[in-house]
């Protein structure tokens, strides 16, 4: 009896590209077991467990070439999407509990008015050296830092791939760190 072929990541992929919904089916059939049982693990809720699955292979059908073949295998990109999916949602949650709790969570010393001085020259001195950045360092440390965006979004927002935005954040970080050592803040 002949052994049959092993999976193509190729091939399949080839076949969602071209709309194939069938090789969609398939892959959701072969995998989703796997990203259901991992989102599932990271957030301890079946309900959005299954959420996480559905977006994950949503992310697949919608946005195909976003894979690709020769960095690894179909299974190990979809389950770090969902595996980040996951993680995104843990964090949300916990800013929502915090949030929630407001500032009754911790009591406040009265602060002293040369604390708010310093730390206002402070913020100015990040400010500019933010803004002396480079234009796609700068926009990528915006979205991350001050405006609380992921790797993934940050990408998508740039138009370019998540490694490419956690690069820019990375030197735009290491950038800044150097620039703010010099005036020791």
């Amino acid at each position: 009896m002949p052994v049959e072929a092993p999976y193509d990541d190729r091939l399949l992929h080839q076949r969602v590209v071209g709309g194939d919904e069938s090789a969609l089916g398939e892959v959701y059939d072969r995998l989703s077991s796997l990203i259901f049982g991992l989102s599932l693990r990271v957030t301890r809720d079946r309900v959005i467990a299954e959420d996480i699955t559905q977006e994950v292979f949503l992310v697949f059908w919608e946005r195909p070439l976003a894979y690709d073949p020769d960095r690894g295998t179909l299974r190990a990109w979809l389950a770090t999407i969902a595996h980040r999916r996951a993680v995104d949602h843990v964090r949300a949650e916990e800013r929502r509990r915090v949030s929630a709790l407001g500032p009754r969570l911790f009591e406040r010393e009265p602060v002293r008015l040369e604390d708010t001085v310093l730390a206002a020259d402070e913020a100015e001195r990040v400010r500019q050296a933010v803004t002396s950045l480079p234009d796609g360092l700068r926009e990528a440390v915006e979205l991350a830092y001050f405006g609380g965006r992921t790797y993934r979004q940050v990408g998508e927002e740039l138009g370019v791939p998540e490694g490419t935005a956690k690069s820019r954040i990375r030197l735009a970080l290491r950038r800044l760190a150097d620039a703010l050592a010099e005036e020791e803040v």
